[in-house]
């Protein structure tokens, strides 16, 4: 049986981080795929980066290490994602909020006098 390679004699495969900032989620996931890393959530108690990736494929705003480090061949690179806006949050950003009445918040109508009354007899002023 052959010797069992001490910790000096264990080498290990080294690969060069690329530089995915600016690329599109999918297109830097294929370029760290390709250099020998995965991406990952910077967050490591995070959702998987794939689940925040999908469906907006957003854009890769910072990396970590930077592009030119070197890393253990399959290590992470952590990516943070700027994702604009949600897509089931986009068409009700161009509408007016629900809670805004328009027909009575305009300024051009005259101001109207409101007067409460109560239905207890016993708020009736005296005669």
């Amino acid at each position: 049986m052959p010797d069992e390679p001490t910790d000096d004699q264990r080498a290990a495969e080294f690969v060069v981080v690329p530089d995915v900032v600016g690329e599109r989620f999918l297109s830097a996931r294929d370029v760290a795929l390709s250099a020998g890393l995965a991406l990952a959530n910077p967050d490591p108690d995070g959702r998987p980066i794939s689940a925040i990736a999908w469906p907006n494929n957003p854009v890769v705003q910072s990396q970590s290490p930077g592009p030119g480090s070197v890393l253990y061949r399959n290590d992470s690179l952590r990516v943070w994602l700027r994702i604009d806006r949600e897509p089931d949050m986009a068409h009700k950003l161009d509408e007016p909020p629900p809670s805004v009445d328009w027909e009575h918040a305009t300024s051009d109508k005259p101001t109207q006098k409101v007067e409460l009354s109560s239905d207890d007899p016993g708020d009736e002023p005296a005669r």
